[in-house]
């Protein structure tokens, strides 16, 4: 008779992606995951097929969730401009409230992980360019109602916000000074006058 899974994927997947975004991937052992997971070691292996493919799906989860969550954020924005202004105050703001002080979990893996790791590098990368397109996407639409000058290089400043999102919560892991931060913003903002 087959044995009946007693828990839910998405919950175990939700709580995988916190385990690795607080601890990183070579930190979380195996006995990490049981623990906090709530399953056991063959279940863990059955599903995920191990601590590599869990953490995989784990960063994707993260990945996607961001990606959505963006996307909401921004169109419900009519100004550009201010719409951009919340997202990174808000990212300075989750920054700061973060008791655990975890950062990003894109920035953590890519420091933890590349160089060495084609596979995880290929996930980032294409992240960061789904970002930038975002970015891309809702500055055209400034571009295109006026609120953006025309000779702005819509491809340079997308990638210049993803930079600085990144940055941010590096430098609150380490200094969550909202003032400093907030300051931050200001001056990159400052490219879209």
């Amino acid at each position: 008779m087959p044995r009946v899974k007693l828990f839910n994927k998405e919950i175990v997947l939700q709580k995988a992606m916190e385990l690795f975004w607080k601890k990183g991937y070579h930190a979380t052992s195996i006995q990490d995951m049981v623990s906090h997971l709530g399953i056991n070691r063959a279940s863990l292996y059955d599903t995920f097929g191990g601590k590599k493919n869990l953490f995989d799906e784990s960063l994707e989860l993260y990945c996607k969730t961001n990606k959505e969550g963006t996307l909401d954020f921004l169109k419900n924005e009519k100004s550009v401009k201010n719409g951009l202004r919340k997202l990174l105050e808000m990212a300075v703001s989750d920054s700061i409230q973060d008791i655990d002080h975890k950062g990003c979990f894109v920035v953590n893996t890519t420091t933890e992980l590349i160089p060495g790791n084609d596979e995880t590098k290929k996930a980032l990368i294409n992240n960061r360019s789904i970002f930038e397109k975002i970015f891309y996407n809702f500055l055209l639409s400034g571009q295109k109602n006026g609120e953006i000058a025309k000779n702005k290089d819509l491809k340079a400043i997308s990638s210049l916000i993803y930079t600085l999102l990144s940055g941010l919560k590096v430098v609150a892991k380490i200094e969550p000074d909202r003032k400093k931060l907030l300051s931050s913003v200001n001056t990159i903002l400052t490219i879209l006058d």
